[in-house]
C-alpha cells in the first residue's frame, strides 16, 4: 500500500455526475441500485505476511485496518495501530524481522500525519513504536538478512504515487523535466539496543540512507543474503514511463550500480522483454527474476531465469512452460516455490530445479485470485513452508487462508454472510488458429434452462494480464452484469498470460486482429454450447479492454451494445500523447515515427464509420496510460456519425480510479446502458 496526497474534487463536477446517475436510475427500477449496495459490503484483504517461524499471521482487512494473531489461533486477533484514540490513517507494508521477535510497517499516524516506519512486538501486546519519521510515499519494506535494518521504496516529498496507474499531475511547467519524482531504495539501521521506548511522535534517533543513486528510479529490491549487497529493477527517471526498459542492477551497500541484466541488449534471452521480482539464491550465488512481455508492473508473467550474481549467461528455467509465472519465491539453492497463471487458474506449487519436477503434494491449483501484496498471485511463506494468502473468487469473497499448499485452511471469517447475486461459473475453452483459448463464462442470476439469455464479453486489460476468478468489488469488471440477468464470457484471448510466453507474445504487432478473432471464437462457442441470443450480444472492458472495445466495434456489427473504459481509439495520435511511450516499442516493434503503418492498422479511428454499436465512453481526466483525449477523439466520431453515445469524464482520476463514488457511477452507468440497449429480458 502507498501513500498519497488526494487532490480536491471541483464539487460542480461531483453534482453534475450525480443528477445524471439518478435520472439512469430512475428509469431502471431498484435491481441495479441492489447490485452496486451488495458489491459494497465486502471486507478486502490488502496485505497478509506469515512470521519466519510460522507462529503469527498479520493482515490488513478494509474498515479494521492490521490485524495480528497467533497462526494458531486466528480468531484471537488483535487490531495493531499507532493510531491514537479517534485518531484515521493508512498503515501498510507489513514486514516481519528474520527472528519473527516484531513486526514492522509504515503509518501515517504521526504527529504532522507523514508517513513513519513502526515496529510491534510479535504478539502486539505493546504499543508501536516509531522507528523513523519520513517526508514522502514509503512501499515494499523488506528487513535485512541480519535483521539489522529495514530497507524500502521512498519517494522524497513525493505529491503523487510513483505509478502509471495514478492520476498524472496537471501538465505546468518544462514538461519532462520540473517535478519529476524518482523512487529510490532507502534503508534505516534498527538500533542494536533500542528497547522501542521513543513514542509520542519522536523517533528512536535512526537515521535514513538511500542506497540507490538519484538517477534511477527503482522498482523492485531484494537483499543478499550477507545483507551487504542489494538486488533491484531500476530505470532513468521518469519513473512512470521507463518501467519497460528497465535493467536489472546489483549493488554494495556503500557501492556503485552494476548493470546485470539489460533487456536492451541484443542476442540475450531477454532481449526486448521486461524484468520483474528479483530474488537472490540463498547461498547468494545466482539472482533469478522473472522476463516476459508485461503490460504493468506488478502484474507480472513470463519465464523465470537465473543469472550469476556476478555476471554470466541468463540461464531460463522454464522454456515452453504452458503457463505464466507470475512471482516465486526460493526454496533452497535447487528448489523454488511457484505461483503462476494457468488455463485462468492460480497454481501454486514446490519445484525441483534440477530435476525440473513439480512437487506432487506441495502442488495446488485454485479457480480463484490469490495474493499476498501488491504483486499479483504472490503469497507470505515462512522457513517451514508455511504460506499465508488472500483468496477469492465468484463464489467466495476475499478471505484469509494459511497452512501447507496442500492443507490450506480459512483463517478468516469477514465475508461469509455473503452470497453471490449471480450464477454459477464455468471455465471454457476453444481451438482457434492453432491456439488454445480459454476463458470464464458465468451464467445469469435466476438462470433458468429454457430460456435464452444475453451476453456481455468483458474483456481484460493488458494485452498481458489474464480473467481470473475474483469476488466483484463496486469497481468495474464483467461480473456484475450476471448480477443484472445476463451471460458474461470472460476470455482469455492470444496476448493473455496463462498459456505460455509464446502465447503471450502472439499478437505482438497486431492489436485488435488476432485477439478480437479468439473472442469472436469463444463468442461463437459459448452461443452454440449455451441458451444465449446471439442477436443480444454486448462488449465492454478497460484500458486494453476499451481499446478492443472500440476497435471491435469498427470490425464487426455482432455487437448490439458497447461500453469502452479508458480505451484507446487511434495509436498514432496516442503515441504522442500517453505519459508511458516505452512500452510500445516492445509490443509494436518500432515507434510510431518508424512504422506509422503498423498502427494505424490498429486504429479504431481509421473504420470508425463502420461503427453501428451504441457505446457509452468513460475516462478519467489525468490518466496517463490512456490520455482522454483518446476517448474524445472516439466519441466525437460516433456523435459525428449520428451513432447513440455518451462521454463521461471523471475529475481528477488517472487510469485507476480511487474516488469510491466515481468507480460506483461508472458502474452503474454500464449496466443501464447495457439494460438499455441490450434488456435482458
Amino acid at each position: 500500500m502507498r501513500f498519497r496526497t488526494s487532490a480536491a474534487v471541483p464539487l460542480l463536477a461531483i453534482s453534475l455526475l450525480s443528477s445524471s446517475t439518478s435520472a439512469f436510475s430512475q428509469s431502471q427500477g431498484n435491481r441495479i441500485p441492489e447490485i452496486l449496495s451488495s458489491l459494497g459490503q465486502a471486507k478486502s484483504i490488502s496485505e497478509t505476511a506469515i512470521s519466519p517461524d510460522s507462529d503469527h499471521l498479520a493482515w490488513i482487512v478494509s474498515g479494521a485496518g492490521i490485524q495480528l494473531a497467533p497462526t494458531d489461533y486466528p480468531a484471537r486477533a488483535k487490531h495493531v495501530t499507532a493510531c491514537s484514540d479517534g485518531q484515521k490513517g493508512e498503515e501498510a507494508a507489513l514486514a516481519w524481522s528474520p527472528d519473527s521477535s516484531h513486526l514492522a510497517f509504515l503509518s501515517n499516524c504521526t504527529v504532522d500525519h507523514r508517513a513513519g516506519v513502526f515496529l510491534t512486538d510479535a504478539d502486539g501486546k505493546s504499543a508501536p513504536k516509531l522507528l523513523v519519521q519520513l517526508n514522502g510515499n514509503a512501499e515494499d519494506m523488506h528487513w535485512s538478512p541480519d535483521g539489522h535494518s529495514l530497507a524500502f521504496l521512498y519517494v522524497e516529498g513525493a505529491t503523487r504515487h510513483a505509478g502509471a496507474l495514478a492520476a498524472m499531475k496537471p501538465p505546468a511547467g518544462v514538461i519532462g523535466e520540473d517535478g519529476i519524482e524518482i523512487q529510490r531504495v532507502a534503508m534505516v539501521s534498527v538500533p542494536e539496543k533500542w528497547d522501542g521506548k521513543a513514542a509520542g511522535g519522536s523517533s528512536s534517533g535512526a537515521t535514513l540512507r538511500f542506497l540507490t543513486p538519484d538517477s534511477l528510479h527503482a522498482y523492485e529490491f531484494d537483499w543478499a543474503p550477507d545483507a551487504k549487497k542489494i538486488a533491484y529493477i531500476a530505470a532513468p527517471p521518469p519513473g512512470e514511463n521507463n518501467w519497460w526498459v528497465a535493467k536489472l542492477y546489483t549493488q554494495s551497500l556503500d557501492g556503485e550500480p552494476k548493470v546485470l541484466v539489460d533487456p536492451a541488449a541484443s542476442g540475450q534471452p531477454t532481449s526486448g522483454a521486461q524484468l520483474a521480482v528479483p530474488r537472490w539464491s540463498p547461498d547468494g550465488s545466482h539472482i533469478a527474476f522473472i522476463s516476459g512481455l508485461m503490460s504493468d508492473q506488478g502484474i507480472n508473467g513470463g519465464d523465470i531465469y537465473t543469472i550469476p550474481s556476478a555476471g554470466g549467461e541468463i540461464h531460463n528455467l522454464t522454456p515452453d512452460w504452458k503457463s505464466s509465472p507470475s512471482w516465486f519465491q526460493w526454496t533452497g539453492n535447487e528448489g523454488m516455490l511457484i505461483s503462476e497463471i494457468k488455463d485462468g487458474a492460480s497454481h501454486i506449487f514446490l519445484y525441483d530445479i534440477a530435476s525440473q519436477k513439480e512437487s506432487t503434494e506441495e502442488n495446488i491449483t485454485l479457480p480463484a485470485t490469490v495474493r499476498a501484496d501488491d504483486i499479483m498471485l504472490g503469497v507470505s511463506v515462512s522457513e517451514e513452508g508455511i504460506v499465508a494468502l488472500e483468496r477469492n473468487s465468484f463464489d467466495h469473497p476475499p478471505e484469509v487462508w494459511a497452512g501447507k499448499l496442500n492443507k490450506l485452511r480459512q483463517m478468516t471469517h469477514y465475508n461469509d454472510q455473503l452470497k453471490p447475486l449471480w450464477g454459477k461459473a464455468e471455465s471454457v475453452t476453444w481451438e482457434n488458429e492453432g491456439f488454445h483459448v480459454q476463458g470464464w463464462l458465468i451464467y445469469p442470476a435466476d438462470y433458468q434452462p429454457g430460456r435464452k439469455y444475453p451476453l456481455v464479453v468483458y474483456v481484460h486489460g493488458g494485452p498481458s494480464y489474464a480473467n481470473l476468478q475474483h469476488w466483484p468489488s463496486a469497481s468495474y469488471g464483467g461480473t456484475p452484469f450476471a448480477a443484472l440477468g445476463y451471460f458474461v464470457l470472460m476470455p482469455n484471448p492470444r496476448g493473455s498470460y496463462g498459456e505460455g510466453e509464446k502465447f503471450t507474445q502472439a499478437n505482438k504487432r497486431d492489436f485488435g486482429h488476432g485477439d478480437l478473432r479468439d473472442i469472436l471464437a469463444g463468442v461463437d462457442t459459448v452461443t452454440r454450447r449455451f441458451p444465449v441470443d446471439p442477436e443480444r450480444v454486448g462488449i465492454t472492458g478497460w484500458s486494453y479492454g476499451g481499446f478492443m472495445t472500440m476497435f471491435s466495434v469498427t470490425q464487426t456489427t455482432r455487437f448490439r451494445a458497447a461500453v469502452a473504459g479508458a480505451g484507446i481509439s487511434n495509436w498514432q495520435s496516442y503515441y504522442g500523447e500517453n505519459s508511458i511511450d516505452q512500452w510500445m516499442i516492445p509490443f509494436f516493434g518500432a515507434s510510431v515515427y518508424d512504422d506509422p503503418g503498423i498502427y494505424a492498422q490498429s486504429s479504431a479511428i481509421d473504420f470508425i464509420k463502420k461503427v453501428k454499436t451504441p457505446t457509452l465512453v468513460v475516462v478519467g481526466d489525468r490518466d496517463g496510460e490512456c490520455p482522454a483525449p483518446q476517448s474524445f477523439e472516439f466519441w466525437h466520431a460516433l456523435r459525428a456519425q449520428h451513432v447513440p453515445t455518451q462521454l463521461v469524464v471523471y475529475p481528477n482520476e488517472g487510469h485507476g480510479f480511487v474516488d469510491p463514488a466515481h468507480k460506483t457511477d461508472v458502474l452503474e452507468r454500464a449496466l443501464a446502458w447495457f439494460e438499455k440497449y441490450m434488456p435482458p429480458q
